[in-house]
Formats: C-alpha cells, structure tokens, sequence
C-alpha cells in the first residue's frame, strides 16, 4: 500500500480550514500594503500643505548685490523683509600674521617666552593705514617652554601644542633661512596676541614683525546725517538687513544690496502642493479602480471610505475658499475671528481640469499677488490650513483601518498556527493508524503463504 501518498492526500482534506485562512491573511496584508500605499501620498500632501501655510513661505526674499565684492544672501527666516540698503565696505575682517625671520638650522632659540592674549584697535580710524595699538585682555600671559634644542621648529611645535589659539610653523625661504609665522585661527581685533621673549640670539638683529588683526567694518547710509557702522569679527554680516546674510571679500564703496519678494519660491510651494495632490489622487483611483471588462478589481474596489477621498478634496477646490481670518488686538493677542469669502482658487493659480486633476499656472497666481500680496497670502494660507486639517483626519482614518486590519491578520496568523498544530496531531494519528494496518496486513500475507504451503503438501 502507498500509505505516505494516501496520508498526503487525506491531509490536504483536513488542511482546507487552514488553507483558506491563509488566504485570508493574503489577502488582508495585500490591503494594508494599498492602505499604506495611499495614506503614504495622504501625507506628502499634508506635508506640501504646511509648507504652504509656514509663514517663512510668504516672507521668502531673493537678494542681490551692486558688487561684486559682496555677496548678499536670503537666509529664509520668518523675519526676511524686502527693502535695500546702501553701504561702504570700509574694513574686511583679518587675522592676526606675526613673522620672525630664522636660521632654519639655528638652536639659539629661548627655551621660554610668553604670549599675552588681547585686541586691536585702530588709532586713526584709517584703514589704509596700520596705526594699531594692542591692549591686554587682562589674562595671564602664556608661558610657552620650548625644550631642546630650541629651534625653530621646535618653537612652532610647542606653540601648536598649547592650543591658545595660534597656529605657527617654519616657512622655508632659502637654504638655512625661513621665516617662523604665527596666525591667530580666528579673524577679529578681538583675536590678538603679542609675544614676548621670543628672539634668535644668533641672530640679534631680526624682530617680530606683526600685521594686527580686525574686524570688519560696514559703513551704512554714507554721506548722510543717518550714518552708522557696524562691525563683524568675520566678514560675514547677519544683523544688517532682516532675512539677508552679506558677505564682504574686499574694500569697496556704494554698494547696495536689495530683498525682493521672491515670488517664484511662493509657487514652487503651491506647485509642490498641487502636484502631491495630483499623486493621492492617481493612487486613490489605482487602488480602488474596477475593471469591467475582466471583471476584477483591485485591492480597495470595494472600499468606499477611501474613494470618497478622492471627491472630498476635489470639492474643497471646485467649491470655492471661505475661510476664518484670525483678527489681533494691539497686544498681539487674537481677539475675534472674521470669516473671509476668497472666492475662486484660480486666483492662485490652482484649477481642476476635466480629467479629474489640478494644474497650476504661475503666471496667474504671480499676477495676482502683484496686486494684493497680503489679500494672496492671506487666502493661500487659509486654503492650505483646511487641505491640512482635512488630510489629517482622512489619514487618522486610513492609519485605523490598517490597526484594524493589522489586528485581523495576527488573530488569522494565531489561528494558522493553531491549526498546524491540530495538524501535526492528526497527521501523527494517521501515520499510526496506517502503520497499524499495514501490520494486519503483512500478518494476514504471512498466514496465507503458510496456509498455501500446507495445502500444496497436502496434495
């Protein structure tokens, strides 16, 4: 007897339970992975629309520069501000270079000298000049040892070693001749040093020369009553104009830097939004699309809550924008609120065609806010508030269904595995019944060869 291929055959009889549940459980992490698929383009929406709605969005400047020795840049911050300003780049922030020229192969060197840290400051106001007088910080000088042989190199080394500040190292000019050169790592007046004690005695008649370091300095309104400074230890400004960074490379006269409203960056987030919503859209059809034809359909045909998404979105931009308008007191605070009838999102530029999808035309929204930016910002703000608030909800409901679903697919998986176990049980049980009776069997052949043996000697 083919006892295994029998066994097989009743077992699949007994597994059919547990072969649809498993079916089940295909089938229900099929929806989830669609139910994923859509609430992932649900949040790429949401997250186009807070991008809409940020202020930083409405605020966002382009800045240019008259010179190209400065270089002027929007920082894109809530505080970015159109404007222009007019200034003279009268100083550029340096560092502080002291030079020592050296026998390369002497050991005449100190083994001690010191250097006091301390600021710059400009006597005569001059920048072409270098009247500059050194004040102490009012720290202790550092004591730098140098050990032996004092060389030059070895002054260097200890110099970088006590991480003051102060970079030095050995330039080679000639054979046996360099220069030893220390830079303050920072620019500023306020990154300055004096070193004193440090000499070659072999060769007396070389001093320390020093170029002091500075700030730089920006002259605003030039030749007007309204006159003033500023300064930076870098040559970086990011105080000077709301929302713009400028940079100065050289001394330069006249320049002006203008903040415009950049009005290209407002509807590359519009047209993030439309086309993040175009994508939920094309997702949310694909996912509950029927075909008639083969009769098939996909994994969400039958769910209705997520189609409906697909016409709730689209009737929040065919009916129109009314929205609430927070209004504020002297103090800041919200006093009241004020219901505004924006009318028509093609004033944004956003329309929907007769496929179903939204499209956006930047001229239209760039000429509309041409004419009443505040009245745009206003309404593109309030309009990206409501797709916010309305894709949240439709995503806290997706995000349930798949916690349910999720919880349907482990209780199935629990039962499976209970099922293996019922399984494994009855298979055990056929395998001895079927061993049980091929013993019979082989005993009941046994006796019938002896039986056939006897008669034959009968005979």
């Amino acid at each position: 007897m083919q006892t295994s291929s029998m066994i097989n055959q009743l077992m699949k009889v007994e597994a059919a339970p547990q072969t649809k549940l498993k079916t089940k459980v295909e089938t229900a992490q099929t929806a989830v992975a669609s139910y994923q698929s859509v609430n992932a383009k649900l949040k790429a929406v949401k997250s186009a629309a807070e991008s809409m709605a940020r202020l930083e969005t409405w605020r966002a400047v382009k800045a240019t520069s008259s010179s190209d020795a400065v270089t002027a840049t929007a920082s894109g911050s809530v505080s970015s501000m159109a404007g222009a300003i007019t200034f003279n780049v009268d100083k550029v922030a340096r560092a502080q270079t002291s030079v020592l020229k050296v026998s390369t192969t002497s050991e005449s060197f100190p083994t001690q000298f010191s250097i006091q840290k301390g600021s710059w400051a400009d006597i005569d106001a001059d920048a072409a000049t270098e009247n500059d007088a050194f004040s102490s910080d009012g720290t202790a000088p550092t004591v730098i040892d140098v050990g032996t042989p004092p060389t030059a190199a070895k002054v260097a080394a200890a110099v970088n070693k006590a991480d003051i500040g102060i970079r030095a190292y050995v330039v080679t000019t000639g054979p046996d001749t360099g220069a030893l050169q220390f830079t303050s790592s920072k620019t500023g007046a306020a990154q300055g040093f004096q070193i004193t004690g440090l000499v070659d005695s072999a060769n007396p008649g070389e001093q320390l020369t020093s170029t002091s370091s500075r700030d730089a300095v920006l002259k605003l309104n030039p030749g007007t009553p309204t006159e003033y400074t500023v300064t930076s230890s870098t040559n970086t400004f990011n105080d000077v104009m709301p929302g713009v960074t400028i940079t100065a490379s050289k001394i330069q006269t006249g320049v002006t830097v203008t903040a415009a409203s950049d009005v290209s960056a407002m509807s590359a987030k519009i047209q993030a939004y439309v086309d993040a919503a175009n994508a939920a859209f094309t997702e949310i059809k694909t996912q509950t699309a029927y075909d008639a034809e083969t009769r098939s359909g996909s994994p969400l045909t039958g769910d209705f809550t997520v189609r409906q998404m697909n016409q709730a979105m689209l009737s929040m931009i065919s009916g129109g924008l009314t929205y609430d308008k927070k209004v504020y007191d002297a103090n800041g605070e919200v006093a009241s609120t004020e219901q505004v009838s924006f009318g028509s999102l093609s004033q944004l530029g956003i329309e929907l065609d007769a496929t179903g999808q939204l499209s956006f035309t930047a001229s239209k929204f760039e000429a509309q806010y041409a004419k009443d930016p505040s009245r745009i910002q206003s309404g593109a703000i309030g309009f990206a508030n409501q797709v916010k608030e309305m894709v949240t909800k439709q995503s806290n409901t997706v995000v349930d269904v798949i916690t349910g679903r999720k919880n349907e697919i482990d209780s199935l998986n629990e039962q499976v595995g209970n099922w293996d176990v019922r399984l494994s049980a009855r298979r055990m049980a056929l395998q001895r019944q079927y061993a049980a009776l091929e013993t019979a069997l082989g005993k009941m052949q046994n006796q019938s060869t002896w039986l056939s043996g006897q008669l034959s000697g009968l005979s």
